[in-house]
């Protein structure tokens, strides 16, 4: 069935979000918990993933993932497969969802990323510095919500991240516009490269 999940331009667009924990002797990050969600907010995948290597640390505190989640997780190599097929041809909303893609191990077209982190519209300076917000202050402030009071959830992360992304995406569209037609301008060639097409 194919998923009706599109941006106010029409294209394709999906918000991510995963949840990690440590394994092996040096507590190397590993996925065990993977979301996807669409533009309404609804869950288009939810899986826990059963890492390669034994867990060492489930980092419970902040992950949210205990040993029973363990029992009905799924392979890794499964809920790659799937994540891929979900996100080809999709833009990809997320919160430093560089992260994301690592622990999966995918990439993704930098032109079809839409990263709350890294979106200089969303970004506020209560002391005078430019920083980076996190998720949780970015939701705060935008959207007058709580996030993240206690362990995080990955399903209630992939939407905050596509609320910012909704809330601001006629201004971050155009940016981005903006931005490729510079590229594309002559005041960006050699003027050797532009006699030439002259």
């Amino acid at each position: 069935q194919a998923i009706e999940s599109v941006n106010k331009r029409g294209r394709k667009c999906l918000s991510l979000d995963c949840e990690m924990v440590g394994v092996g002797k040096g507590k190397l990050s590993a996925l065990a918990r993977c979301s996807l969600v669409d533009v309404h907010g609804q869950i288009v995948l939810d899986e826990y993933v059963r890492p390669d290597e034994v867990i060492t640390d489930y980092r419970t505190r902040w992950s949210g993932i205990r040993p029973r989640h363990m029992r009905r997780a799924k392979r890794f190599c499964k809920v790659q497969r799937q994540v891929a097929r979900l996100l080809d041809g999709s833009l990809l909303v997320g919160h430093a969802v560089h992260h994301d893609l690592n622990v999966l191990g995918l990439k993704h077209n930098r032109a079809d990323i839409r990263d709350t982190a890294e979106c200089k519209q969303l970004r506020y300076d209560p002391n005078g510095y430019d920083m980076q917000p996190s998720l949780k202050n970015l939701t705060r402030h935008h959207l007058n919500q709580e996030i993240q009071s206690g362990e995080h959830d990955s399903t209630e992360d992939a939407r905050a991240a596509m609320d910012l992304y909704r809330m601001f995406e006629e201004q971050w569209e155009e940016r981005i516009d903006a931005k490729a037609a510079n590229l594309f301008s002559d005041e960006f060639w050699p003027e050797d490269v532009q006699n030439d097409q002259s």
